[in-house]
């Protein structure tokens, strides 16, 4: 039962949202040291928009469960929505097929 009530008053207070975003940094941190030490991976530069649009929606996320304000959770959401475009923006760009002169 005491669990129960820690995992219940982690989920109230978005602490659970806070660690889960804590986990997506050191993803992000991970990527760029492999990219940069080992030339492996995609970088951080080919997967921040699709990060920053995760991080957003987990904002949305802990804004829901500690009843912020509607107007809060609707910026996050838009701010998502552009980052997810973005991101289908830019992975368009580089599948294009370059054009030689």
């Amino acid at each position: 039962m005491a669990l129960e009530t820690l995992f219940a008053g982690a989920l109230r207070s978005g602490l659970v949202i806070d660690l889960i975003i804590a986990l997506v940094l050191a993803e992000a941190l991970l990527l760029r040291w492999l990219r940069r030490r080992f030339q492996r991976g995609p970088g951080l530069a080919a997967v921040w928009p699709t990060l920053l649009s995760g991080v957003l929606l987990l904002l949305v996320a802990r804004a829901a469960l500690t009843q912020a304000g509607w107007a809060w959770m609707a910026l996050l959401l838009a701010l998502a929505g552009l980052s997810h475009v973005l991101d289908l923006l830019l992975r368009a760009r580089a599948s294009r097929p370059r054009r030689r002169p």
